[in-house]
């Protein structure tokens, strides 16, 4: 198991991120994974992804690419030409993570997020052209040796897989070793009957975890099992990433996405205590996945 941390943890608008500056802070942390924002990726020169890329080896940090698809990219749209446009996005995405050195890339990948509730979703066709789309992108993964990490979202955010079992069913479609799942403990906490459990069925196949409370703030700040499913990692013996992705300021970089409307923290709080919290986090996880 190594434990990482979402870039936007200290940002407090939704500016451009400083990569270089954040992997010092995470690394400081006691973190082994900085995870960073595809669309930031997917738009860096090379000269940027080298700078990010030297960073990061100096600092012994591993880097997972976390994606969240836009309307005009959809893989799974009803448009072939949007649904194109999606599958060369994540094709070049890749070729951009091959340069920065990561094999990671998670998130959201086969809808757009947050899903469009202004039209009928039709679940049966969508599911095919999202199976189709992700057949082509994962022969590319293949050949590129990166392995990609299906989010499973909650209802409110996506229609096509919001458990597990939907999970499994779609990658088992798809038949490729280089696609696997993704449990974010918030989103299944609302879907599961029983989270644990649930990471216990899916087994070899959760390659990457995303860990936040039931309210989506830090872990130890919140109502979940962490004992628990620290018990199914172990026996899973996990080897993925853990990273933290917590969603603790209102005016963060994803905080209108993710309808967060007040502070988590106090307004005044100092960044000592702030960057308490985060080290408290971190030691909590490991007392409970560790023990």
């Amino acid at each position: 198991m190594k434990y990482g941390l979402l870039f936007h943890y200290w940002m407090k608008d939704a500016g451009k991120c400083n990569y270089l500056e954040v992997a010092k802070k995470i690394k400081a942390a006691g973190f082994d994974v900085m995870e960073i924002d595809a669309g930031d990726l997917y738009k860096m020169t090379d000269e940027e992804i080298a700078a990010l890329h030297e960073a990061v080896t100096a600092l012994g940090l591993e880097v997972s690419v976390n994606n969240g698809t836009g309307a005009d990219v959809d893989p799974s749209a009803d448009d072939p030409a949007i649904r194109a446009a999606g599958i060369a996005y994540l094709e070049k995405l890749m070729r951009q993570m091959v340069k920065l050195g990561t094999n990671t890339l998670i998130g959201g990948l086969i809808s757009a997020w947050p899903a469009d509730w202004s039209v009928d979703h039709d679940k049966e066709r969508t599911w095919g052209y999202a199976v189709a789309s992700m057949k082509q992108v994962c022969k590319t993964a293949e050949a590129l040796g990166i392995t990609l990490h299906l989010e499973i979202l909650n209802r409110y955010e996506s229609f096509l897989i919001n458990d597990v079992a939907e999970g499994l069913k779609f990658i088992d479609e798809v038949g490729s070793p280089n696609l696997l799942l993704l449990i974010d403990t918030f989103h299944s906490n609302i879907e599961e009957d029983d989270l644990p459990e649930a990471m216990r069925r899916a087994g070899k196949k959760l390659g990457h975890m995303h860990l936040d409370e039931n309210n989506r703030k830090l872990p130890g700040l919140g109502s979940l099992p962490w004992k628990e499913m620290g018990k199914v990692l172990r026996e899973l013996d996990f080897q993925g990433y853990l990273c933290i992705e917590p969603f603790m300021l209102k005016n963060g970089p994803m905080s209108k996405a993710v309808h967060l409307w007040r502070e988590f923290v106090p307004a005044d709080i100092s960044d000592e205590a702030y960057d308490k919290l985060l080290l408290d986090s971190l030691a909590f996880l490991k007392a409970n996945f560790e023990a």
